[in-house]
């Protein structure tokens, strides 16, 4: 079926087109250009006026996993039933149910979102949630670093090739898209009672750094050619002075690929008379220095949340601080360990004030949208469905300002943010939220609007209130379905999950089963996840990707 859209202004930044007036051809559930014979399309949807963008890619949000699980057992008066439950979608109506997450997702105008933390050992349930989650396409990152047949590896001095074998492996193993690292080795240093660890820090019982295991981890996903560079959870997570941390953490790749996560929580100081300020600046000197970093920001929005991380030395350091208290840190025997904390961020305390002042900062001072991504590192920082404000808050310096008056006045004081009058434009917030997120991700099908391209495509009415305006799209189409009209889903669909294809060599296979079979008597398909598993009535679950270096802007 040949679908047009007519008239809209198109913000495609694949193809230099920055709010253009065009017509968007797609053919069933493909982009295309507009037929050469002047033929009519079967379906004409007339967008004049409107905004016109591919649909967007959250590339850092926790939305499956034992994590994710856990926090909603933990916090049952956040997602309680209070609704009747909607025909053949069981919990449709709860609070964070699978359900919602596609739907929210959607409405916002979100086409694919990446889980950026399966445990190994626990990934057939993430993805039997993901699978769960309608309408979106999803896509995971496998988590090392921490895992204890790693370490094994690297104290023996195994070689590279080795290594690159596991990784691959691992990768084909839990069908993830990428690498996740989790500070790296603090884990394993927390079962021996360390309670902080930083990156040149040895990890007891076997004799590594954390930096040596995170350039280990970064060469084997450059020698695979993972089109997503590792994806790090740096060391000192949300202690003062960590930009240190973060800078190091930069040299440390030594000029190679690497994506830092959630990097507001890394952006401090510790001058001032509470030992407490904003480092953006230092940061954003680092990330100028350092071309071969990408960065996303998990930008703080105040409210409650629930604060979810595999990072068990950051979590249980901030137990005492649950709202309400109650939190959970668990120690698993083989592949690493996590928390869950609830966390209610408030506009009257100092820190609270100072992470979203330096949050914003940090994507105000960066001067490359293409290497700065748009998340609040859900649910840590913020909820998801807090994007539209962030969105506005970027575009919108007087509402900046408004806020401002709301903050603790110390923090207002020690911040940046009253004197950087810049504003993204509607281009601006596609490259971050649709072009160089599919790109990073390695992701060739989507995020942009050329021929060949899934349609996946977001339709906004233009209003002043940007945050009104991304809250609710008139019209998202996944692979060409219209599943939002009005701001309403209109269908439920099946989505995909998007995996890699790295190649490794059969005796990595042979060595993990061994290994299992000497400590835990397990087998190993036991934790490996088959297509065979997800059939689905209208396509088979998992979609992959070639390895290799991912497309480049026009």
């Amino acid at each position: 079926m040949l679908t047009r859209l007519t008239g809209g202004q198109v913000f495609d930044p694949a193809q230099n087109v920055n709010g253009t007036i065009q017509d968007i051809w797609f053919r069933d559930g493909v982009m295309s250009c507009a037929p050469d014979n002047s033929q009519l399309p079967d379906v004409d949807y007339d967008v004049s006026g409107k905004i016109v963008m591919a649909g967007a890619v959250d590339i850092h949000s926790h939305i499956a996993g034992g994590n994710v699980n856990t926090a909603r057992l933990l916090l049952p008066e956040q997602h309680r039933n209070l609704m009747a439950r909607k025909l053949h979608h069981p919990f449709s109506t709860a609070h964070w149910s699978t359900t919602e997450i596609g739907y929210r997702y959607a409405q916002m105008g979100y086409t694919t979102v990446v889980e950026p933390a399966i445990l190994p050992a626990n990934a057939l349930d993430a993805h039997l949630q993901m699978a769960d989650i309608p309408i979106i396409d999803t896509a995971g990152l496998a988590i090392l670093g921490n895992d204890d047949f790693l370490l094994r590896l690297l104290r023996a001095k195994a070689g590279q090739n080795q290594i690159n074998d596991y990784v691959a492996w691992t990768l084909h193993a839990t069908k993830c898209l990428g690498l996740k690292v989790i500070n790296a080795g603090g884990a394993h240093a927390f079962k021996a009672n360390v309670r902080s660890f930083d990156l040149d820090d040895i990890v007891p019982d076997y004799g590594i750094s954390s930096r040596h295991i995170l350039q280990t981890l970064q060469r084997a996903a450059c020698d695979i050619q993972l089109p997503h560079p590792v994806h790090v959870h740096c060391n000192n997570l949300g202690i003062p002075n960590n930009v240190d941390t973060a800078v190091a953490t930069m040299e440390a790749a030594q000029g190679l690929p690497m994506h830092l996560a959630h990097i507001q929580f890394y952006g401090y100081g510790s001058e001032g008379s509470r030992g407490f300020s904003s480092a953006a600046a230092k940061l954003i000197d680092g990330f100028n220095k350092h071309r071969n970093i990408t960065m996303d920001v998990g930008q703080v929005l105040f409210g409650q949340t629930v604060t979810i991380s595999g990072d068990v030395i950051a979590q249980y350091s901030r137990r005492h601080d649950a709202t309400p208290k109650k939190w959970i840190v668990w120690d698993a025997e083989c592949q690493g360990s996590g928390g869950v904390v609830p966390y209610r961020y408030q506009e009257k305390s100092f820190v609270n004030s100072l992470q979203w002042l330096i949050g914003l900062e940090i994507f105000l001072l960066a001067n490359d949208p293409w290497r700065l991504f748009f998340t609040t590192d859900h649910p840590n920082g913020a909820p998801f469905t807090r994007y539209p404000q962030l969105i506005r808050l970027l575009m919108d310096y007087e509402f900046r300002l408004e806020w401002l008056t709301q903050l603790h006045p110390e923090a207002v004081a020690m911040s940046l943010l009253k004197d950087l009058k810049k504003e993204f434009s509607l281009y601006a917030i596609a490259i971050m939220t649709r072009t160089a997120a599919a790109q990073m991700l390695g992701l060739k099908d989507r995020g942009h609007l050329k021929a060949g391209a899934i349609a996946d495509i977001a339709v906004y009415s233009p209003q002043a209130d940007k945050e009104a305006m991304f809250s609710h799209a008139d019209l998202v189409f996944k692979n060409g379905e219209l599943v939002v009209k009005n701001g309403e889903v209109q269908t439920r669909r099946h989505g995909t999950t998007q995996t890699i294809q790295a190649h490794f060599e059969p005796q990595i296979e042979r060595d993990v089963q061994a290994y299992y079979d000497q400590f835990y008597n397990l087998k190993l398909h036991n934790f490996q996840v088959e297509d065979v598993s997800f059939k689905q009535s209208d396509n088979e679950r998992f979609v992959s990707h070639a390895c290799g270096k991912p497309y480049e802007s026009s």
